[in-house]
């Protein structure tokens, strides 16, 4: 016993250590919470990893000088770059073929077909749609800068550029290209060259000259 007190020593100590031990039940909630946190954690940090690795590919090339853009070609300029097409033979290379719609379409009329995207994830998925349609024999994809490809071996060639880019493109298809091959510019027209046939008005204006067809 302490002093005048009732109350013994051994039951003081035992009370003294019992504030200081926590329940089981509450130890296995924080053991709980500890795991859905590093859960959570790992959730959003792979998300974040898998959204990068998506996304990158179509925000790189926006950082480049010139940018050539995704965006998808419209019916209407599919038609119109099939009539311009019409009593042409001989391979077709679509420069930026994004989904591969041109490509696939011109191989549907007979083409050896190729098309060079920058983005492997529309590469992909153009191989894909290719198979599907069935002309996965004919229209090929290939992942590349089009500024890296010598386009010498094609007969026709289809660009749907942006302005910042047709002046450096021009000279580089008047360097490679033989005299008789057909261009076809979607959108907006080589700066130097004179067409010899406009088809549409707006964003479904296509234009068509010779490689050596100068103003």
């Amino acid at each position: 016993y302490r002093g005048g007190g009732s109350i013994p020593l051994e039951t003081l100590t035992e009370e003294s250590q019992s504030r200081h031990v926590l329940p089981a039940s509450f130890e296995a909630k924080s053991l709980q919470k500890s795991n859905w946190g590093f859960f959570l954690t790992g959730l959003v940090g792979g998300t974040l990893v898998a959204v990068y690795a998506v996304a990158t590919p179509f925000i790189t090339p926006a950082l480049r000088k010139v940018c050539l853009p995704f965006v998808p070609a419209t019916t209407k300029q599919i038609e119109n770059v099939v009539k311009m097409l019409q009593c042409r033979r001989g391979s077709l290379v679509d420069i930026g073929s994004g989904d591969g719609r041109i490509v696939i379409a011109a191989a549907k009329e007979g083409f050896t077909a190729v098309g060079y995207e920058l983005n492997p994830w529309l590469v992909w998925y153009s191989r894909y749609r290719a198979w599907r349609e069935g002309v996965h024999g004919s229209a090929k994809f290939y992942i590349s800068d089009l500024w890296k490809v010598t386009f010498s071996q094609y007969s026709n060639v289809v660009i749907f550029g942006v302005p910042q880019m047709m002046l450096q493109l021009e000279k580089k298809l008047e360097l490679e290209l033989a005299d008789d091959a057909r261009v076809i510019a979607c959108r907006f027209p080589f700066p130097h060259w004179t067409p010899d046939h406009v088809t549409g008005e707006g964003i479904d204006t296509h234009t068509l000259g010779d490689s050596d067809n100068e103003s």
